[in-house]
């Protein structure tokens, strides 16, 4: 009886969503270049000394299993993207710190994989870490997942700085993923030190040509990006 009341309360909504989405022109993987242009490079040949924390490629992610697309945890942006981190990575060095980065280029089949995982209504097993200050049916209204991401025109990345000396990274209040106002680069539930600390990412990524997004402090995408019209959906391998 409890499984039959949980299917009338929660499939339709899941199917509400589901239609939305369709609606917003999901599944994404259809209508994105499945090519791999010449201009997109593997980054650790571009800044050797990055760490690379691919968490899509893992289960430590708020979709808690491999994402579709990432058959490899490398991480490629187009030749400008690259080349303007590898000149944040040499500022940042200066400093006494180093990058640590999340995810780069995102093939289209993982957005779409994000939007089935949220069309789920009833799976929550990642809420607690990933999203419990917003309600599951409210991540995409909230922009916390897009229906197209510039992940996908393969010139934005997420990272974060750590000290190379302790190799520990810097406190900037909230993990990255953590889909919360707590995570937009201004909330003032950070502390100063932790304010200090996005400040200095941000200044770093914007004096070497990136822009900001105003939900997630770690979120980083070049200004004068070679595609800003094209997603990409060639599979990370």
């Amino acid at each position: 009886m409890l499984r039959a009341l949980m299917d009338r309360l929660v499939k339709p909504a899941a199917q509400a969503l589901t239609l939305t989405l369709t609606i917003a022109g999901l599944p994404l993987a259809a209508d994105a270049r499945t090519d791999r242009p010449d201009l997109f490079v593997d980054v650790s040949g571009v800044v050797p000394d990055a760490v690379f924390d691919v968490r899509y490629f893992s289960t430590d992610n708020f979709v808690g299993t491999r994402v579709d697309g990432y058959g490899a945890a490398r991480c490629f942006l187009t030749r400008p993207a690259a080349e303007a981190l590898a000149q944040v990575a040499a500022d940042a060095r200066k400093k006494g710190l180093g990058l640590r980065i999340f995810d780069c280029y995102r093939p289209a089949r993982a957005v779409a994989h994000f939007a089935r995982w949220a069309s789920d209504l009833a799976d929550e097993k990642t809420k607690p870490t990933y999203y419990p200050d917003v309600a599951k049916k409210d991540l995409f209204a909230e922009g916390y997942i897009a229906a197209r991401s510039g992940h996908s025109r393969g010139s934005t990345l997420d990272l974060t700085l750590f000290d190379l000396s302790t190799r520990r990274d810097l406190d900037m209040g909230t993990p990255f993923d953590l889909f919360s106002p707590r995570s937009w680069p201004d909330s003032p539930t950070a502390t100063a030190a932790q304010r200090a600390n996005r400040r200095l990412l941000a200044g770093l990524m914007a004096q070497n040509g990136f822009k900001p997004f105003d939900k997630e402090w770690w979120h980083f995408t070049l200004k004068d990006e070679p595609f800003p019209d094209t997603y990409f959906d060639f599979p990370i391998e």
